[in-house]
């Protein structure tokens, strides 16, 4: 059997994903025609039958796809900060990275104090940060650096991981 790597079974999911989109389309167009009453149906290139044989097909494919893919993601590991991950941890802990650098850049971009709002002439209220702001500016930046570290490191891995699936129908 052929084999193809974890990568390009990643970007093949996404090739068969739009090729059901385009076969569920295709199905509306060949189920009806239009026609004068009493006429001929014309003759179609492709039946509503060939349409979803062939939908099933791809399907098939796809589910195949994803337990390999699946499973892959379960069985192999990536170093990272002196442990060893799961690729689906690792998938995980670089979206929460993401999401940590997110929170804290609104942060680190916070004035330290601002003007909230005036009851009066006399009385201003102030917004004040319970945190400096540079701090977190920087633990933005490092969160960001480890996810992107963390991001490059799944990537290289899913280039060593074979799976066996004969992708010649699609690549």
């Amino acid at each position: 059997m052929n084999k193809i790597t974890l990568a390009e079974a990643v970007k093949l999911k996404s090739v068969l994903a739009k090729r059901i989109h385009e076969l569920e389309e295709e199905m509306d167009r060949v189920a009806f025609v239009t026609i004068e009453k009493g006429s001929e149906i014309p003759k179609q290139t492709r039946t509503l039958a060939d349409v979803e044989q062939e939908m099933d097909e791809v399907r098939k494919d796809f589910r195949l796809l994803d337990k390999l893919v699946y499973r892959a993601n379960i069985d192999n590991e990536i170093p990272f900060n002196n442990e060893s991950l799961t690729i689906v941890e690792a998938i995980e802990l670089a979206t929460q990275l993401r999401a940590k650098a997110r929170k804290m850049k609104e942060f680190g971009s916070a004035l330290k104090e601002e003007t909230a709002y005036s009851y009066s002439e006399t009385m201003v209220m102030v917004r004040v940060a319970t945190f400096d702001p540079e701090t977190y500016r920087v633990k933005s930046l490092e969160a960001e650096r480890h996810a992107n570290k963390l991001s490059n490191l799944i990537n290289a891995k899913n280039y060593t991981i074979e799976l066996d699936f004969d992708s010649e129908k699609y690549f």
